[in-house]
């Protein structure tokens, strides 16, 4: 195992993450709710969204974006939608509560729409759309987010990362899963390159002066992330910007009306008002059979991610060592106990 590497199981990792929150005042039911989160996306190879967010998500704390003991609720209720407020607490548990509710209202009306406001980061949006596919639904996800990526033929910072992700039922409990930024690379990914000393790939930022660069800190120098497929993700993420941005109250990213969260929506449907549910589990499975069988090197979205879970859960859950030592400098600061060598490592 690389030595710049900590490697903990998957409970020791979530009760660490955990024991931080609350030790900055996040209740104990939401703290577990955020640390589950985080590690799941670590689980599933994600380390973007993993636990390197909860040193931000203190920060966060201490600057009062993120209201530690706010509770999320359903504040209104129309036909087959509905409006969340995550208060401004986290978002992993206002949208949890939204996929819950989307899924209530697929199944008494064929579909549910849940719009959620003030709502702070939500983490993987296929951790919430995989949820939804499990119990025989279709999902779909849009947030937007603080600007930091700049429009096609341009280079200031005017929208979010604007991320979208994709779900539906396989048998045997798994999903087709896919999720994705709008951005050509995520900034949470581009800050693992940035701890790391790795370059960015080619055309995914632009520096200050708007210069393309593969230098991760020319974007936190104040340059910009850049859209993946030129004008194709960035009409995608102006679309999300006008549905999660506007429909949730929370404003695109470039207006003075933004509040600085992540206006979310939440699109569930039920199959079975379309067709059998096991018949359209059946031809997901034979299509997904003739992907792989079309090459050697074919998955379906979703698979890696399930993969790497398994394979996690059994060997452990890798941490880049300055990640690690960011956490335990959270921990000192807490007064949290914090191992010098975790198990593994």
């Amino acid at each position: 195992m690389n030595a710049s590497v900590r490697v903990l199981a998957a409970d020791h990792l979530r009760t660490l993450a955990r024991d931080l929150l609350a030790a900055a005042s996040v209740p104990h039911d939401t703290a577990a709710v955020v640390a589950e989160s985080l590690v799941e996306a670590d689980l599933a190879g994600h380390g973007s969204h993993g636990v390197r967010r909860v040193k931000p998500y203190l920060d966060r704390i201490q600057t009062g974006e993120i209201v530690p003991g706010a509770v999320p609720e359903v504040v209104s209720r129309r036909g087959a939608t509905a409006v969340v407020s995550g208060r401004r607490g986290f978002g992993q548990a206002a949208a949890r509560l939204a996929a819950a509710e989307a899924g209530e209202l697929a199944a008494a009306h064929g579909v549910g729409v849940v719009a959620v406001g003030e709502c702070n980061h939500v983490g993987r949006l296929g951790e919430y759309a995989g949820t939804l596919a499990l119990r025989g639904l279709a999902a779909q996800i849009v947030g937007n987010a603080d600007p930091t990526v700049a429009p096609y033929g341009g280079h200031r910072r005017m929208l979010g990362t604007n991320p979208m992700a994709w779900a539906v039922p396989r048998a045997n409990g798994a999903a087709v899963v896919m999720d994705w930024a709008t951005a050509a690379i995520a900034e949470g990914k581009l800050g693992l390159l940035l701890a790391a000393g790795s370059p960015a790939p080619p055309g995914v930022l632009v520096d200050p002066g708007g210069r393309p660069s593969t230098d991760p800190a020319d974007f936190y120098r104040g340059g910009a992330l850049l859209p993946f497929g030129g004008h194709k993700g960035y009409g995608l993420s102006v679309l999300i910007e006008l549905v999660g941005g506007l429909l949730t109250g929370t404003g695109t990213a470039c207006s003075p009306a933004y509040d600085g969260t992540f206006g979310t929506v939440v699109t569930a449907v039920d199959i079975a008002a379309f067709v059998p549910l096991d018949d359209y589990v059946a031809q997901v499975e034979s299509f997904c059979a003739a992907l792989r069988a079309s090459g050697p090197e074919v998955v379906v979205p979703g698979e890696p991610e399930a993969r790497t879970r398994a394979e996690r859960l059994g060997k452990g859950v890798p941490v880049p060592a300055p990640v690690w030592a960011e956490l335990g400098e959270v921990a000192a600061r807490l007064g949290v106990p914090w191992p010098d060598t975790p198990p593994g490592g």
